[in-house]
């Protein structure tokens, strides 16, 4: 079956109109600083960090309540701590956007390692589709370069609203990946898995109430978590691995661990309980790297239930 993938927008004249200025500043800004050395940038990563606090105070107080939710059991000390190193994480997101976009392939070359991809390489063998499962680390732009230089994947693309920032995002996530598909469109990453390519596909945020098990993660006992990422392993023929991606002392490690035993097995219940599990087991590699400040603990299991973050 041929796949409907995304295709490359145009540039337009338009796009020189004043509306795009601001555009235009920021993006030159980021591909300037995306050249200077990477010592550098992630003293800009810590300062833009410091001011997130300020101008994201929204956010900022999501990433601080998830925390409290998730470990209740770790001192305010702590939880800040964590807090604090996350937002210098969350700055160096916005740069390492700018890395994963406009570096040569030689210098990504040179932050990466790679560990557990022969869990890939043996279902590949197979001849088989390889369904990856991974979770919003702060620097999954990067990393997906990073994961390209192995094995370029097929991912779920959503289209900015910006159209001269849609050019410039997908000729950006174009480097990093063999091709991609409209984030709805389902039977093309099913028909991408069957052709046997790698697909990536995140489970970790909320999703709403539709097509979803309430199942504990961390210290929350009732948290939405999508069974759309059954779907694929139930319908594709393929085999799943977890990726998560870290940042070293060296560089950027990208991780594959092997996939779940009997899954699916037909209770989705289990089958996202365990899924669950996992991403709490990759979070915990490095925590202060995770992206906190989406509101995870959203939907409650009951419409009437109060909002864990009032």
């Amino acid at each position: 079956m041929s796949v409907k993938k995304v295709v490359a927008p145009d540039f337009e004249i338009e796009f020189f109109l004043p509306k795009y200025w601001l555009t235009w500043l920021s993006v030159l800004i980021l591909y300037s600083v995306s050249w200077l050395p990477y010592r550098v940038q992630k003293s800009i990563g810590k300062l833009l960090g410091k001011l997130l606090k300020v101008i994201a105070k929204k956010r900022y107080n999501v990433a601080k309540r998830n925390l409290e939710l998730s470990f209740p059991e770790l001192s305010p000390e702590k939880r800040q701590t964590m807090l604090d190193a996350n937002l210098d994480n969350a700055g160096m997101a916005i740069l390492e956007t700018g890395m994963g976009w406009w570096w040569p392939t030689w210098r990504v070359a040179q932050k990466a390692e790679f560990e557990g991809f022969e869990h890939i390489e043996a279902i590949l063998a197979k001849g088989k589709g390889v369904l990856a499962y991974a979770i919003h680390n702060m620097n999954l732009e990067f990393a997906c370069r990073i994961a390209g230089l192995k094995y370029p994947s097929v991912v779920f693309y959503r289209k900015h609203n910006n159209r001269l920032m849609e050019y410039i995002q997908y000729h950006g996530r174009q480097r990093s990946n063999k091709y991609m598909v409209h984030k709805r469109n389902v039977r093309g990453l099913i028909s991408a898995l069957n052709d046997g390519e790698l697909c990536l596909y995140l489970p970790d945020q909320d999703y709403g109430r539709s097509k979803c098990e309430f199942t504990p993660l961390f210290a929350v006992p009732e948290v939405a978590t999508t069974t759309g990422s059954l779907l694929f392993a139930k319908q594709a023929n393929c085999e799943t691995v977890f990726l998560v991606s870290i940042k070293t002392a060296k560089g950027y490690k990208i991780i594959a661990l092997p996939g779940l035993e009997n899954f699916p097995s037909g209770d989705d219940k289990d089958d996202v309980t365990r899924m669950n599990q996992m991403i709490e087991k990759m979070i915990m590699i490095a925590p202060e790297q995770y992206l906190w400040m989406h509101k995870r603990f959203k939907t409650r299991p009951n419409v009437d239930d109060p909002s864990l973050y009032d």
